[in-house]
C-alpha cells in the first residue's frame, strides 16, 4: 500500500468508485487533514447577481439626464468624485469604490434564449455541445476539496428564457448548481430550506447507512465494468447529497440565526433574504452562488423585461436591488470576505436608448452595461462610454469573451485553461482570443 499524498487521480477514483459507502467512513476526516498540510491557497468565491429579462442601463448605471432619451431618470452623485449612477440607486452609490460599472459592453443577441445562454456560458448556442454555465466551470476551478455543501448553488433562478443556460453543460451532473427556492414566511418574510435532506420518520440512520452500503457495492460493480465519467458523476453527486444529509453546513439556509436588524437592512424579499443567503454560503466555502432578481419581489412585474411602463418597473426593482446589494458588499467588508469575494452584477443585454410608445425599452444588446466588485477588482472608475443618446459605444467596447476573462482573471483563473468536451476537444474557460481588461483588474 502507498504512503504520503493522495494524488487528485486517486482522490477521484476512489470518491468515483466508492463514494456513497465511504462517505459515511473515516476517509473523509482523514483527507480534510490531510489537506490542511498542504500549501492554502485562499479560498476565492464568485456571487452572480442575475437580472433575468436585461436591465436597462439609463435607469441603473449609465443615466442620461438632460437628453430625450435619458427620460426622467437623473444621475446622483457617488462616493467617487466624477462618477454618477442613476438616482434609483442612492445605497450603491455609496459603495461605488468597491464597483466597477462596465458601460460599454456590446453583442448581436436580442433575442433573451439565445443572448442568456451567451452572457451565462460565454458562449453562443452551437448544435449538440451544451457549454457549461459559468457557475458550474468557474466553480470547478475554485472548489477546495473536501466541502459538505456544492460548490455551485442557485437561489431563485427563472430558467423560462433558457434552461441550459443554467446547467452544467457537458461537465455532467457532479456540477449541476442546487437549486434553492424561496418559501414564502407568512406576508413579510422568506426563508431558505433544501429539501429532501430529512430522514423519513419511519427511517433510522442504521437503516440510512445499510442502503447507502448496499447501493455502494452495486455501483461498485457497475462502474468495474463500465468505466466513464459519466457515472463517476452520477456516484459523486449522489455523495454530495450524503454528505449534505450528515453535515452540519446546512445550518447556513437557516436565517433566522441572523440579527433581525441586518435582515431588514438586506429586505425581507426573496432577492434581498438571497442576498443574505449568498454571503453566508459563501462563509462556507462554497465557490459560486447566484441569486436571481426576477419579477418574483415586485407585484405584477415581469422583472426587467420592461417593453412597458418601464421607468415604473425599474424603480421598483431597484428598491428591491438598492438595499440588497449593498448591504452584501457592506457585510462581506465587515466579514474580511470582500477582498476574495468578487461580485458580478449583470442581465442577458440592455435596453433601447429611445423610448417607446408604451414608456417603456426594448431589447438593446448594442450598448449597455454589467458591473464587477469586490475581491480581484480594482474599484472606483468606469470602464468604457457610451455616447451622449446611449446609442453607441464611443470607448473601450467590451465583447462577451472580453468579460469572462476579465472575470475569471479577477478569481485567479487562467482564462485559456480548458475543459475537454465528450468528443474531446479542448474548451477554454472565455473562448479563444479573449482579452481581459486590465485596467480595472487589482
Amino acid at each position: 500500500m502507498k504512503t504520503g499524498m493522495l494524488t487528485r487521480r486517486e482522490m477521484a477514483r476512489y470518491s468515483g468508485l466508492s463514494l456513497l459507502g465511504t462517505a459515511m467512513s473515516g476517509w473523509l476526516p482523514a483527507l480534510a487533514a490531510q489537506t490542511q498540510t498542504a500549501a492554502v491557497k485562499p479560498r476565492r468565491s464568485c456571487i452572480l447577481l442575475w437580472m433575468s429579462g436585461g436591465p436597462s442601463q439609463m435607469e441603473t448605471f449609465d443615466p442620461k439626464p438632460g437628453h430625450a432619451n435619458g427620460g426622467p431618470t437623473t444621475a446622483i452623485e457617488t462616493s467617487v468624485p466624477g462618477i454618477q449612477i442613476a438616482d434609483n440607486l442612492p445605497k450603491l452609490a455609496t459603495m461605488m469604490d468597491h464597483l466597477v460599472p462596465l458601460r460599454s459592453m456590446a453583442t448581436n443577441e436580442g433575442d433573451h434564449t439565445r443572448a442568456t445562454y451567451y452572457l451565462r456560458t460565454g458562449y453562443l448556442p452551437q448544435g449538440p455541445l451544451q457549454y457549461p454555465s459559468m457557475g458550474a466551470f468557474i466553480s470547478r476551478q475554485l472548489r477546495q476539496e473536501p466541502l459538505d455543501l456544492p460548490s455551485f448553488i442557485s437561489i431563485n433562478p427563472f430558467r423560462a428564457f433558457s434552461p441550459a443556460a443554467f446547467g452544467p453543460g457537458f461537465l455532467g451532473p457532479a456540477w449541476s448548481p442546487l437549486i434553492v427556492a424561496a418559501q414564502r414566511q407568512g406576508d413579510s418574510d422568506v426563508s431558505f430550506e433544501v429539501q429532501n435532506l430529512k430522514l423519513p420518520s419511519n427511517v433510522t440512520e442504521a437503516q440510512v447507512d445499510a442502503r447507502l452500503r448496499l447501493l455502494s457495492a452495486q455501483e461498485h460493480d457497475f462502474l468495474a465494468q463500465r468505466p466513464g465519467s459519466p457515472g463517476a458523476s452520477h456516484l459523486e453527486s449522489y455523495a454530495q447529497a450524503v454528505r449534505m444529509m450528515k453535515s452540519g453546513s446546512v445550518a447556513a439556509f437557516n436565517l433566522d440565526q441572523e440579527d433581525d436588524q441586518l435582515r431588514d437592512a438586506y429586505g425581507r424579499n426573496a432577492f434581498g433574504q438571497g442576498c443574505l443567503l449568498a454571503r453566508r454560503l459563501v462563509e462556507q466555502g462554497v465557490s459560486f452562488v447566484e441569486v436571481s432578481l426576477n419579477g418574483l419581489d415586485v407585484a405584477g412585474g415581469a422583472g426587467w423585461d420592461t417593453h412597458a411602463d418601464n421607468f415604473k418597473s425599474v424603480k421598483s426593482l431597484c428598491e428591491v436591488l438598492d438595499p440588497a446589494w449593498a448591504t452584501l458588499m457592506s457585510d462581506l467588508k465587515q466579514r474580511g470576505l470582500l477582498d476574495n469575494t468578487l461580485v458580478v452584477w449583470m442581465g442577458e443585454f440592455g435596453r433601447t436608448p429611445k423610448i417607446n410608445e408604451n414608456s417603456g425599452r426594448d431589447h438593446w444588446p448594442g450598448s449597455w452595461s454589467t458591473v464587477l466588485g469586490g475581491g480581484g477588482i480594482r474599484g472606483g472608475q468606469v470602464y468604457g462610454k457610451t455616447s451622449d443618446d446611449g446609442m453607441e459605444i464611443v470607448e473601450n467596447r467590451l465583447t462577451v469573451p472580453g468579460l469572462m476573462a476579465t472575470i475569471c482573471r479577477s478569481l485567479g483563473l487562467d482564462p485559456e485553461s480548458t475543459n475537454l468536451s465528450p468528443v474531446g476537444r479542448p474548451v477554454p474557460l472565455a473562448d479563444h482570443g479573449a482579452v481581459a481588461v486590465e485596467q480595472v483588474l487589482s
